[in-house]
């Protein structure tokens, strides 16, 4: 069945710097299990994870944390993750990489801080309510704001694009949907699409994502 691209449930009106969406936040009940981002000013809020997206990311979370724990590069964050980004958005990547020389450029991070810096590698998981937001405004922003790589999952599909920094904008993506994924972010790094999308069958018949 071909995805539709559906609205995001919530996109306030109202617009917010970084400071007030922070406040914002933490104001909210401890009971709220959904996902909130600033994106150009506006809080936007997804709801939770479906199965498929879930195992996706914790797979590809396991793909290259394997790869980058066992050559001390850096480290590598799941959605909770929040990035202050320069550009005055405030974004949670499905999964992220953090190389040791980012980590060190920067101010440090409290444990009840937002990172205030862009990972090295940003991958974002498509969900029917996240397509527009990962493929044209995410995107947009990963590149205003560094990200040399941005990897776009789709679960569905079984697909895997990687766009990779050129400038201040990214390349045409290379779209992996069999063989292995490279990256140029993670040298020598591999891993098979089938990989990626190990233990997704089991949703097929539900939908999926």
């Amino acid at each position: 069945m071909e995805e539709m691209a559906i609205e995001a449930s919530f996109r306030s009106e109202e617009r917010f710097t970084q400071a007030e969406f922070r406040a914002w936040v933490d104001a909210r009940s401890p009971r709220d299990d959904a996902r909130y981002e600033l994106l150009r000013g506006r809080v936007v809020m997804s709801p939770p994870a479906r199965p498929c997206h879930g195992r996706a990311e914790v797979t590809i979370a396991s793909l290259l944390e394997r790869y980058v724990a066992g050559r001390g590069l850096g480290l590598v964050f799941g959605s909770s993750t929040g990035y202050a980004l320069p550009s005055g958005d405030t974004l949670s990547p499905d999964v992220s990489f953090v190389s040791h020389a980012r980590l060190t450029q920067g101010e440090g991070v409290g444990l009840d801080e937002f990172f205030a810096l862009a990972p090295d590698l940003a991958v974002e998981i498509l969900s029917p309510s996240s397509i527009s937001r990962d493929r044209v405004e995410k995107l947009a922003i990963y590149a205003e704001n560094g990200v040399a790589e941005y990897w776009i999952v789709d679960p569905r599909r079984r697909a895997v694009e990687v766009h990779r920094l050129r400038g201040d904008a990214y390349a045409e993506p290379e779209i992996f949907v069999e063989g292995r994924i490279r990256s140029t972010v993670l040298p020598a790094f591999e891993a098979s699409v089938a990989d990626v999308f190990l233990g997704l069958d089991a949703f097929r018949t539900r939908g999926g994502d």
